[in-house]
């Protein structure tokens, strides 16, 4: 068994077609019900991120507004309905219904650190090259992307940054999410390019046509790439190879840059990392970078030689073994990267994974029996971390994203950290380095470097609230009173915007017999939260005070 993840997901294109003939309402909703009645019979445990009746009121929903829809709306509300599991391989490829002709734009967006920018266009438009795009037909971009992202199968908010932005590029998805009132074979984008704001009309072509190596379009075929290709960052040479290898003498580092979890067909995986680690051994090696942020998945019972090889190797040390993750990580790579987060010392950079720590991979086409729409439903859990470590994607310790100018010019912010690196200078369990200082004593240095900490781009992605008003509730549970109360103000004064720090400091008081304070913080929590699930529940704890007097 394996997991996997096409390409063609990046854009929404397969490379399939199916049958199809003129397709009636009544037909449709037919194929909405044996959909519906498959996921209850054959599916149910995918009702993890949603729930049976919030699907079944969608599927009503779109039951109902069939009669006034055009056949590319209800093809991509299929998709919709199909995406709110929030699996990544649990989706519909809908890019090749047969009878619809999509029109897609020659632009190709890329998600940076300073916004949304088009990586790729066609020849014919050479000024909208590297521009950032600030809005689609009148539509903030931002706004365009919340809008359009429901119809994708987005598993974390990473992923769909990885691939879901191109769904911007299909005039298709743009009106059946009304991004568009009207089905244009032409779109508008406010653009900004080098302090100029401008609009910029493309007109649709075959999407079928972009030159796409790992999401990255290729500077060929009519196509233009916004970075310069007179020379290739690491993570971008060598893409006709799976994997490669090369030794920066200066850093005394080995980077690999490794793509797929497939088998090179100039040289399997065990082959390579075999080749590799005797080269390590045989130099002056320090440090080891994998670099795994464009591998989209494959085969994971390939996994091992890399896993056992890093395991076995003098560079398995903490400060001399680098992963770098992006959104990109995903599927068979994901089980890879939870694996070396379990059993090597490696430090992750980057940005957070597209996968769940576990999730359901593995799928099997279902054709719906009418218009033959192809529906893509995982059934294999994969769990390679116990269920309390399970998380919406694996975080990095160390967050750098690139911003769109450092890909222009081939930089690669994640490889310099690395290179820059210094064990002395960064912290890579942080709620170890506290609940150490905790014990200890040292309550001030607790204190400032927690505030030191938050604040610090590097430690982006590590949850410092969470975590800490996790260790709150745990000291609580073994009534260590005070200590949970001071745990809980710490956070409050590191985030005093959150409704659920208050909430959390109210339970503290209020299980240490100070009503009084209680009261008065859920109040606080509440007037903070009136509508979300921390005043509701504020609401419900001041009124089980009030029923007990």
């Amino acid at each position: 068994m394996r997991t996997f993840f096409l390409l063609w997901l990046s854009i929404g294109l397969a490379h399939l077609s199916f049958a199809q003939t003129t397709i009636t309402t009544q037909q449709w909703q037919e194929d909405l019900n044996f959909l519906q009645q498959t996921i209850h019979d054959d599916y149910p445990f995918l009702f993890k991120k949603t729930t049976a009746d919030k699907f079944d009121a969608t599927i009503a929903e779109l039951r109902r507004s069939i009669p006034q829809m055009e056949t590319h709306e209800i093809v991509l509300a299929f998709a919709k309905v199909v995406a709110s599991f929030e699996y990544g391989h649990t989706s519909v490829p809908w890019g090749h219904f047969e009878g619809i002709d999509f029109y897609w734009m020659p632009y190709h967006l890329k998600q940076f650190k300073d916004g949304l920018f088009i990586q790729a266009t066609t020849e014919n438009h050479p000024k909208a090259l590297g521009a950032q795009v600030l809005e689609v037909e009148g539509i903030p971009a931002e706004k365009a992307l919340a809008t359009v992202k429901p119809v994708f199968p987005t598993e974390n908010d990473e992923f769909f940054k990885a691939y879901g932005v191109n769904y911007l590029a299909n005039a298709q998805v743009l009106h059946a999410t009304r991004v568009t009132p009207t089905l244009k074979k032409n779109i508008t984008l406010t653009l900004k390019k080098e302090g100029e704001v401008f609009q910029h009309t493309f007109q649709s072509f075959d999407g079928q046509d972009i030159p796409n190596e790992y999401t990255y379009v290729q500077e060929k075929e009519g196509w233009l790439d916004a970075r310069d290709n007179s020379r290739d960052p690491l993570y971008l040479k060598n893409l006709d190879r799976i994997y490669y290898f090369e030794y920066l003498p200066e850093a005394k580092t080995v980077y690999v840059r490794h793509s797929q979890i497939q088998d090179d067909p100039q040289e399997d995986i065990p082959a390579f990392y075999e080749r590799l680690f005797s080269f390590i051994e045989a130099n002056e090696v320090e440090k080891l970078v994998l670099d795994v942020r464009l591998n989209g998945g494959g085969n994971n019972y390939k996994n091992k030689p890399i896993v056992t090889g890093v395991i076995k190797s003098r560079i398995n040390q903490t400060g001399s073994f680098f992963v770098i993750t992006s959104g990109q990580t995903f599927s068979a790579c994901q089980n890879l990267v939870n694996e070396l987060h379990t059993y090597t010392n490696a430090i992750f950079v980057g940005q957070p994974t597209g996968e769940n720590i576990n999730f359901y991979g593995d799928n099997r086409t279902i054709n719906l029996p009418n218009s033959q729409l192809p529906v893509r439903l995982s059934y294999a859990w994969w769990q390679d971390k116990p269920q309390w470590a399970n998380d919406q994607w694996l975080a990095p310790h160390i967050a750098v994203e690139m911003t769109a100018g450092e890909y222009v010019t081939n930089q690669d912010p994640a490889l310099e950290t690395i290179l820059d690196f210094d064990l002395d200078e960064f912290i890579t369990d942080p709620m170890g380095y506290f609940t150490q200082l905790f014990i200890t004593g040292k309550i001030e240095q607790l204190k400032s470097d927690a505030a030191r900490m938050s604040r610090d781009p590097l430690y982006a992605f590590f949850d410092f609230e969470g975590e800490f008003n996790a260790a709150g509730y745990n000291l609580l549970a073994s009534n260590q009173m005070q200590e949970s109360i001071f745990v809980f103000q710490m956070v409050t004064d590191l985030f005093p915007d959150s409704a659920n720090a208050w909430d959390s400091l109210a339970e503290g008081y209020w299980r240490s017999g100070n009503e009084e304070k209680a009261r008065e913080l859920y109040k606080k929590a509440m007037a903070m939260d009136p509508d979300g699930a921390t005043g509701d529940n504020a609401r419900r704890m001041l009124k089980q005070m009030e029923e007990r007097h």
